[in-house]
């Protein structure tokens, strides 16, 4: 490969079984990568050569633990990849393990791991405790070098959408993306930073403004005149402003920063969108609202 002539775009994809690999891919697909399921980490440089010698700029590879054996290769070739002027990123699926052991009941699908002929259903039940346990094990490395997307609570839809807003945000060295969610509802694993916002005044108290959202006119109205909000913002921006510039430095590629109150409707999400508004002249910002599915 001619490092001085590459242009490729290499998203490698890993995870957790059954946090949603397969969705993100076809996300992918649609996207017009040429993507490829299951490649064994030995194969990966040669495969990379070969597209780019056949002309293709935009690749996704999903692996697994199905390559237990060959993971440790992974990070060693990214770094090869990357010296030959590949643009790899690497995203995470990861999924919290009660919702795991729902989705793979639910679908009768064996874990990868998973050891044959249990039993009985709580002989199934621990087997598939301990097959998770191990993969996550046995993905901790990757997992430390990769954007990490929580899919607990997302349907297919809302992955395939946070995929191609990943893949299509204007090239930067670093994308920032704030992400509103309920601390009722569990704390995003994927977040760099979490801020708590449950102690603003809050709207949902107020008749006329608890069915609506921080998205309507009607509650950014009410929070922009309650003095502790606008000084929780200002503390946030303060705060990002002095780390983002050296995060930059260290080569990441994404910064997630989570704010949660208690529903996931007002608070968080009036933050979330006028940090979002503060710090989009100078980086690439990203929004999502988890529980209102945006």
């Amino acid at each position: 490969m001619n490092s001085s002539e590459s242009s490729i775009e290499l998203i490698l994809i890993t995870g957790v079984s059954g946090s949603g690999k397969s969705v993100a891919l076809h996300a992918l697909e649609d996207a017009r990568y040429f993507c490829v399921d299951n490649l064994p980490p030995e194969l990966l440089i040669d495969f990379v050569n070969l597209e780019t010698q056949k002309g293709s700029t935009k690749l996704a590879i999903a692996m697994d633990s199905r390559s237990a054996e060959s993971l440790p290769l992974i990070p060693e070739q990214i770094a090869k990849l990357k010296k030959a002027n590949v643009d790899v990123r690497l995203l995470f699926l990861d999924t919290q393990t009660a919702t795991l052991i729902r989705r793979f009941s639910e679908s009768r699908r064996p874990h990868p791991l998973s050891k044959p002929n249990a039993s009985s259903h709580a002989d199934m039940e621990r087997d598939l405790q301990q097959a998770i346990d191990l993969e996550r094990e046995l993905l901790c490395d990757l997992r430390e070098l990769s954007h990490i997307i929580d899919t607990s609570l997302l349907k297919n839809s809302q992955l395939q959408s946070h995929i191609k807003s990943l893949v299509f945000a204007p090239e930067a060295q670093l994308t920032l993306i704030f992400e509103s969610f309920a601390f009722k509802k569990g704390i995003p694993v994927h977040a760099d930073y979490v801020f708590d916002v449950r102690m603003l005044p809050n709207p949902h108290y107020e008749p006329e403004l608890k069915a609506l959202t921080g998205l309507d006119a009607p509650v950014s109205e009410w929070l922009a005149q309650q003095p502790l909000v606008g000084k929780m913002a200002n503390q946030i921006e303060e705060f990002l402003s002095q780390w983002l510039n050296a995060l930059n430095s260290d080569h990441r590629s994404y910064v997630t920063v989570a704010i949660g109150c208690t529903g996931g409707q007002h608070r968080s999400v009036y933050l979330v969108e006028q940090l979002s508004q503060r710090f989009t002249q100078k980086w690439v910002t990203l929004k999502r609202h988890r529980e209102l599915g945006l």
